[in-house]
């Protein structure tokens, strides 16, 4: 399974896109607080739009009592990373796969990175910036890891067009 974690988000607006983007793709989404916002704002909602009520995700008082509760590998983006976000093998979909993202201010915390340096990555980019969007970070990650699994239980066609629809369309 996939799952992704935001580590003390701040902007409303990247974990509704967030949230949107686990309910296309079947991840589900851990918030470790403080968050820089109410889950029941409305930026949140007008990003995820009318998804948020199938979205499967939990809130943690902090980092430790998330580590207690989830067990699998943990990949952590950040600006520091070394490793492209291409040079790990996320290919078994059995396995619980965690993809940690820092607040959009500062990051992960340094402490938790030097204790995971081997599953430290960036995303390659030009000297002109320093990191990407948070949302479109998530993003990128959760499809790369969907690419390597073969897309599971995903669909390649929208789901509610009849058979007819779809063959006319490709005409």
């Amino acid at each position: 399974m996939l799952n992704i974690v935001l580590y003390e988000p701040e902007i409303p607006q990247n974990t509704g896109n967030i949230m949107r983007s686990c309910v296309a793709t079947g991840a589900y989404l851990h918030l470790i607080e403080p968050l820089g916002f109410k889950l029941d704002e409305k930026n949140i909602k007008r990003s995820g739009v009318n998804y948020i009520d199938k979205l499967e995700y939990k809130v943690y008082p902090n980092y430790e009592e998330f580590l207690k509760e989830n067990k699998g590998t943990f990949y952590f983006l950040t600006r520091y990373g070394h490793k492209p976000h291409t040079s790990f093998d996320y290919s078994n979909p059995e396995e619980n796969i965690y993809f940690v993202f820092g607040k959009e201010s500062t990051g992960i915390p340094k402490k938790i990175l030097k204790e995971n340096l081997d599953h430290c990555m960036r995303m390659p980019m030009t000297k002109n910036v320093r990191s990407l969007n948070l949302s479109n970070t998530v993003a990128i990650m959760l499809y790369e890891a969907l690419r390597q699994q073969n897309y599971p239980n995903l669909y390649f066609d929208e789901p509610h067009k009849t058979k007819t629809e779809i063959e006319n369309y490709h005409e």
